[in-house]
C-alpha cells in the first residue's frame, strides 16, 4: 500500500528524541530561570530594603514589569505562528528565542545595579521613571524567550509521556538555576554576615541587608563588596552560556508556512485528517479557557509564594539575611528531587490526581504557617512540603497545556502566549494589592510587619490553593475536548473519571 494521510486519533510516528537532545532543550530556559529567581525573590526586598524605596514604589515597578511580560507573550505567541515560513534554516521559534536573549542579557543587570545619575537629593519618581524602560526591555526578552521554548514541546516530542519527561527535564533545569542563585547568593552575603548567628544572639546591622548589598562603582576595596550587584552580572554571564548550548544542540523541525484563509481561498479545501486551529478558533474553545484559569492560579501560588518568602523570613521570622537564600534553596532542592517522580506519577494516576497531590502538600503548608507562631528550625520541613508541591502543581499544569494543545501546534505558541499573558497580569495586580495593604508604606518596616507578612504567605498559598482545587474540579466534571474537531469527526466517548486522564482524552480527542 502506499502512503496516506493518518488515520484519525493517530499521530505522524516520530523518531524518539536523543539524550543530547532532550538535555540540549532543557537547557534552552536556564537564563530565563536564573532571572526569574532574582526577580521574584529579591526584587522587592532589593527595592524595599536597599534601594530603600516605598513599599507602593516597589510594587509598581514590579507590576510594570508583569503588565508589559502579560502584554508582550500574546503578541509574541501571535507572530512566532505566523513566522512559521520565515528563518527556515534555523527555525522561527529558535530566532525569537535568540532576539528575547539579547534582549535579557543588554538590560537585566542594570535592574539590580544604583540609579546611573541619582543622588539622595534625587526624588523616588525619577529614579523609577529610570529603572522602568529596562524592566519592560527585560521583559519583552523574557517572554520572547519563554514561549518560543514551551511552544517548542509539541514541535519536538508527539506522545504524551515524553511531553511530561520534557516538561519535567525542563523543570528540573528550573530549579538547578534557582539553585545556582540561592547557593551563590548565600556565598555573596555570608561574606558579609557573622559567620553564626545563635538563636538568642541580637542580629547584628550587619547581618541585615541593606545599602551594604550594593557594589558601589568607583569606590574603594573595603567598600565593593559582593552583592547582588554582582549577583545579577553572575547569572547573566552564566545564561548567556546555557543559552548557547541550547542553539547548538536543538533543531527545529521544519514545517510549511500555515496562512489564515482570505478572500482568494477555495470555498471547499481537500479533506485533511487533522482540522486545522488559528488562534481566533482557541478563543471559542471552553478548555482553552479551563486550562488557563488553572495555569493562572498555579503560577499565582509559585510565584508569590517565591516573592513573599524573602519578605516573610526577614520580617516575620527576623531570621538573618542568609536565610533568604538557604531557605528558597531548600525549596528548589526539594522540588528538584520532585520532578523526577512526575513521570511515573502522572504514568500511573493520571494528570489531576497528580495535581491534587501535589495542592495536598501546598495547603498543608499554608495550615501549618497559619496555625504556628513561630517555626524556629522546623521552617526548613515546611521548605521542603512547599518545593514539593509548587514543583509538582507547576510540572502537571505545563503537561495539561501541552496536551491541550495536542497536534495543532501551528498556534501553539498563542496558546502559551495567552496563558502566560493571564498569569503575569495576575501576579502584577496580586502584588500590587498586597503591597497597598502593607501597614507601614513609607518605612522599611514596624512592628505590624510581622503579622502582615504572616499572613499574606498563608494567603498566596492557602487562599490560591482553594480556587486552584476549585478550577480542578472543573476539568474532572467537563474533560478537556477541543469542540472544533468534534464536529468534524466522530470521536468515541471517554470517562473523566478519577481512573483516566482527562488531558490525554483530550488530546486522543484533538487528534
Amino acid at each position: 500500500m502506499g502512503p496516506g494521510p493518518p488515520a484519525a486519533g493517530a499521530a505522524p510516528s516520530r523518531r524518539p528524541l536523543s539524550l543530547v537532545a532532550r538535555l540540549s532543550y532543557a537547557v534552552g530556559h536556564f537564563l530565563n530561570d536564573l532571572c526569574a529567581s532574582m526577580w521574584f525573590t529579591y526584587l522587592l526586598l532589593y527595592l524595599h530594603s536597599v534601594r530603600a524605596y516605598t513599599s507602593r514604589g516597589a510594587g509598581l515597578l514590579l507590576l510594570l514589569g508583569q503588565v508589559a511580560d502579560g502584554l508582550c507573550t500574546p503578541l509574541v505567541g501571535y507572530e512566532a505562528d505566523r513566522a512559521a515560513g520565515c528563518c527556515p534554516r534555523y527555525g522561527p521559534r529558535k530566532a525569537w528565542h535568540l532576539v528575547g536573549t539579547v534582549c535579557v542579557l543588554l538590560s537585566f543587570p542594570f535592574i539590580f545595579s544604583p540609579c546611573l545619575g541619582c543622588g539622595a537629593a534625587t526624588p523616588e519618581w525619577a529614579a523609577l521613571l529610570y529603572y522602568g524602560p529596562f524592566i519592560v526591555i527585560f521583559q519583552f526578552g523574557w517572554a520572547s524567550t519563554q514561549i518560543s521554548h514551551l511552544s517548542l514541546i509539541p514541535e519536538l516530542v508527539t506522545n504524551d509521556h515524553e511531553k511530561v519527561e520534557l516538561t519535567a527535564l525542563r523543570y528540573a533545569f528550573t530549579v538547578v538555576a534557582n539553585i545556582t542563585v540561592y547557593g551563590a547568593a548565600w556565598l555573596l552575603l555570608h561574606l558579609q554576615g557573622p559567620s553564626r548567628v545563635e538563636p538568642t544572639q541580637d542580629i547584628d546591622i550587619g547581618d541585615q541587608l541593606g545599602g551594604q548589598d550594593v557594589p558601589i562603582p568607583g569606590g574603594s576595596p573595603e567598600v565593593l563588596k559582593p552583592g547582588i550587584g554582582n549577583l545579577s552580572l553572575l547569572v547573566v554571564g552564566v545564561g548567556a552560556v546555557f543559552s548557547l548550548l541550547f542553539h547548538l544542540g536543538t533543531r527545529e523541525r521544519r514545517r510549511p508556512h500555515v496562512e489564515e484563509p482570505g478572500e482568494h481561498t477555495p470555498l471547499l479545501a481537500p479533506a485533511v485528517a487533522q482540522p486545522l486551529l488559528l488562534w481566533k478558533h482557541w478563543l471559542r474553545e471552553p478548555a482553552f479557557y479551563q486550562v488557563g484559569v488553572l495555569y493562572m492560579t498555579t503560577r499565582l501560588i509559585v510565584n508569590l509564594s517565591q516573592t513573599y518568602m524573602a519578605m516573610y523570613l526577614t520580617y516575620s521570622l527576623h531570621l538573618p539575611k542568609k536565610f533568604i537564600a538557604t531557605i528558597p534553596l531548600v525549596m528548589y532542592l526539594s522540588g528538584f528531587f520532585s520532578s523526577f517522580l512526575m513521570r511515573p506519577i502522572n504514568k500511573r494516576i493520571g494528570r489531576n490526581m497528580t495535581y491534587f497531590l501535589g495542592l495536598l502538600v501546598i495547603l498543608a503548608f499554608a495550615a501549618w504557617v497559619a496555625l504556628a507562631e513561630g517555626l524556629g528550625v522546623a521552617v526548613y520541613a515546611a521548605a521542603v512540603l512547599l518545593g514539593a508541591g509548587c514543583a509538582t502543581i507547576l510540572v502537571t499544569s505545563l503537561a495539561m497545556t501541552a496536551d491541550l494543545i495536542g497536534p495543532h501546534t501551528n498556534s501553539g505558541a498563542f496558546v502559551y502566549g495567552s496563558m502566560s499573558f493571564s498569569d503575569k497580569v495576575a501576579n502584577g495586580l496580586a502584588v500590587m494589592a498586597i503591597q497597598s495593604l502593607h501597614p507601614c508604606p513609607s518605612e522599611l518596616c514596624c512592628r505590624a510587619c510581622m503579622s502582615f507578612y504572616h499572613w499574606a504567605m498563608v494567603a498566596v498559598t492557602g487562599g490560591v490553593g482553594v480556587a486552584a482545587a476549585l478550577c480542578l474540579c472543573s476539568l474532572l466534571l467537563w474533560p478537556i475536548r477541543l469542540r472544533r474537531c468534534e464536529c468534524r469527526q466522530e470521536t468515541p466517548s471517554w470517562g473523566g473519571g478519577l481512573g483516566l486522564d482527562p488531558a490525554v482524552v483530550g488530546s486522543r480527542t484533538a487528534q
